[in-house]
């Protein structure tokens, strides 16, 4: 499914650079809200990111997207104990970004 909103991919695939994102995605219900912006993320593996540092990220990602944004990340969704939770959030996503 592509989005219905338009998000700069420069300033995604920068930003995806800078702080070591493997892959950024939107979520579904984020496609046609005129709010905020609902991503997953996965990390390089040998990133080190933290709660405050995510809650930097999110910060910085809104800044650039002039759009408040939230961040789940991939690896805390895989930990989630609700399968139906994990499956809506995995399914939903649209890749805006990824590298191998």
């Amino acid at each position: 499914m592509k989005a219905q909103i338009e998000i700069p991919q420069d300033v995604v695939a920068d930003f995806c650079q800078r702080h070591q994102i493997r892959r950024l995605a939107l979520l579904q219900k984020s496609l046609t809200s005129e709010e905020d912006l609902d991503l997953i993320v996965e990390f390089d593996s040998d990133a080190k990111v933290g709660l405050l540092q995510l809650a930097r990220l999110e910060q910085e990602l809104s800044e650039a997207l002039n759009r408040s944004t939230h961040l789940l990340t991939y690896k805390g969704v895989e930990r989630s104990s609700n399968p139906f939770f994990k499956e809506a959030i995995v399914d939903s996503a649209v890749i805006q970004y990824e590298h191998e």
